[in-house]
């Protein structure tokens, strides 16, 4: 099965855990890229790229063409797919964390009649009623549970 991580890029590494596990099992797996291209042209990992945004300016212009060219490039990730699986871990008080760009990533998979897996339950978040409309699956971090 083709199968398009989604979540948080602070879990960037429990993604590449599970990346790792799910093609163990036979599966084609694609997350969200471990690196990208920095202002200076260089190569940066994702995470000190998550905590430049995290700082910048609103009018830190490369930062927010990168934030959307990422964005982008993991909805064609989607597309690809044949089920997302949204690796939502505790953040920032929040257990089971579902944030503003994995939602907009569900709402794509919902649009493109993927089916949603979610590795823990539905957060108690005020976008609940949203979630529970496209239908999740809930695997209880048992992978083998994608079907």
């Amino acid at each position: 099965m083709k199968i398009t991580l989604c979540g948080s890029i602070a879990f960037i590494d429990e993604m590449d855990a599970v990346r790792k596990e799910l093609e163990a099992m036979g599966h084609e797996v694609q997350m969200p890229p471990l690196e990208i291209v920095g202002e200076d042209g260089a190569m940066m990992p994702v995470k000190e790229y998550f905590a430049i945004r995290k700082a910048a300016a609103d009018d830190a212009t490369w930062v927010w063409e990168k934030k959307a060219e990422v964005m982008m490039h993991h909805f064609s990730k989607i597309v690809w797919a044949d089920v997302i699986l949204v690796l939502n871990y505790d953040k920032g008080g929040v257990a089971n964390y579902i944030g503003a760009n994995t939602f907009l990533e569900m709402g794509a998979a919902f649009f493109l009649n993927r089916k949603i897996y979610l590795l823990n339950p539905i957060p108690e978040i005020s976008y609940k009623e949203e979630i529970l409309g496209m239908w999740p699956t809930v695997i209880e971090k048992v992978l083998t549970r994608i079907v």
